[in-house]
């Protein structure tokens, strides 16, 4: 089959995805698959070929994706059931002082969403932002959009969050890159959409607490956790796992103390440690018996479930990709765009994101379609990690009525479709491109 044939069966799969998803309201998962054999099968490859390339795409993802989304769900339950981030609200309110709040709240949704999903961290903290709007009489997106920012920034840049684990995946990029570049992409995009635009936003339109959104503060059976604690847990893992990258970079092969780390530093270990502390230190130890911490972790499976298997799905379409042949014409179509790799990422996560919501469809799919290129070109190591990053700046862009988290925070902060667009659509924007910027230009000098 000819390359622009092929390049034809690649589009039209994608524009069968984003009907089936957008149109038909088709779960991702289904979508994916569906649009997969479709592809394999428009592509020329034998059936039973579509098949088994279904099967190594959905292994050879899952087997490292579900393990680390399912151990980082059970931790991040924990800190939810604990108190753990509202205590880590309260004191850095307290440490940072009121008229300072606003930084307050970023910091504790960057360092809160680690653990907890983007939503559940949001409803959990967003009781602090009504009792601090309804005592200073300012607007609630002069608190709310701080800590929207620093909660959406950690969700999409860095591990073990899903999105950017996905994607690490499925463009073969380690952790340790990817967290060390999330970082210093997240923390200027926290700052700029966070504080400086909340303070300006917060002034342009005054929102008032709803009517409906009257909430009885949360009580808790036992004593809240340390900030301590709390903190030391979620740096755990990052710590291990950045320690492990670095290892590979200082230490020569066969050194005793990289053998170490590499072990200890590996998502499953760094995160089975964390995990178990979690459970002990938040669950045991603080009075819940063996069997409550168990429904705890049971219970944090279910939401973990759907995103596993969506990001099974978008190994499965990138799998496909590669198989029929597809992958590598796209990949040197791409390679011979004037743009680099970078920028490509970029706007094919974002084009995706625009049109059809989902911040996790679009990073996976994104990824699907830039591997090829990425192979092609011979990309590795930290030039991996920016790509991840890239990819999660693009599927952040211009949130609007097609994505979950715009009514979310329409419906807590009690607005209308206009104001949400002004607010909650400009901060996701510029998380996002101020990520990309970043990161490309990190990638200057990488």
């Amino acid at each position: 089959m000819s390359g622009s044939t092929l390049i034809m069966v690649a589009l039209a799969g994608i524009f069968l995805l984003l009907f089936l998803v957008i149109r038909t309201k088709l779960h991702a998962f289904v979508a994916l698959l569906l649009v997969s054999l479709l592809v394999g099968i428009a592509a020329g490859m034998p059936l039973n070929e579509v098949i088994i390339s279904i099967q190594n795409g959905m292994g050879g993802t899952l087997g490292f994706v579900a393990v680390v989304v399912g151990l980082g769900a059970m931790f991040g339950k924990m800190l939810e059931v604990s108190g753990g981030a509202e205590r880590l609200a309260s004191t850095m309110i307290s440490k940072f002082g009121e008229d300072k709040a606003q930084w307050a709240l970023g910091v504790t949704g960057f360092i809160v969403a680690i653990p907890v999903f983007f939503d559940v961290g949001f409803i959990i903290l967003v009781p602090i932002v009504y009792g601090l709007a309804r005592k200073t009489g300012k607007s609630l997106l002069h608190y709310g959009i701080p800590l929207l920012a620093g909660l959406a920034v950690t969700h999409s840049f860095i591990p073990p969050t899903p999105g950017p684990i996905a994607v690490a995946e499925l463009v073969g990029a380690e952790l340790g890159w990817v967290i060390l570049f999330g970082v210093l992409a997240g923390i200027p995009a926290m700052i700029l959409a966070g504080p400086v635009f909340g303070r300006f936003i917060g002034k342009k339109i005054h929102v008032l607490i709803p009517d409906y959104m009257e909430l009885e503060e949360k009580e808790y059976d036992k004593d809240l956790p340390s900030f301590a604690m709390i903190t030391s847990l979620i740096l755990i893992p990052l710590v291990l796992i950045l320690f492990n990258t670095l290892s590979g970079v200082l230490l020569e092969e066969g050194n005793m103390v990289r053998e170490i780390l590499t072990f200890l530093g590996h998502p499953f270990v760094a995160l089975t440690i964390a995990t178990l502390l979690t459970f002990y230190l938040l669950g045991t130890k603080r009075g819940y018996s063996r069997q409550e911490v168990q429904n705890i972790a049971t219970k944090a499976l279910e939401p973990a479930g759907i995103i596993i298997l969506v990001t099974g799905a978008g190994g499965v379409f990138k799998q496909v990709l590669i198989d029929s042949g597809v992958g590598e014409v796209l990949g040197d179509m791409m390679g011979d765009s004037a743009l680099p790799p970078i920028v490509l990422a970029f706007l094919i996560a974002a084009a995706v994101r625009v049109a059809q919501g989902s911040a996790t469809v679009a990073m996976v799919t994104a990824a699907g379609l830039i591997t090829p290129l990425l192979e092609m070109v011979g990309m590795t190591g930290p030039a991996l990690g920016l790509i991840v990053i890239a990819i999660a700046s693009g599927a952040t862009v211009l949130s609007h009525v097609n994505d979950s988290g715009f009514w979310l925070v329409n419906r807590y902060f009690g607005m209308d479709v206009k104001d949400t667009l002004k607010s909650w659509t400009v901060m996701e924007t510029i998380i996002g491109l101020t990520g990309f910027v970043v990161v490309l230009i990190i990638s200057f000098f990488i």
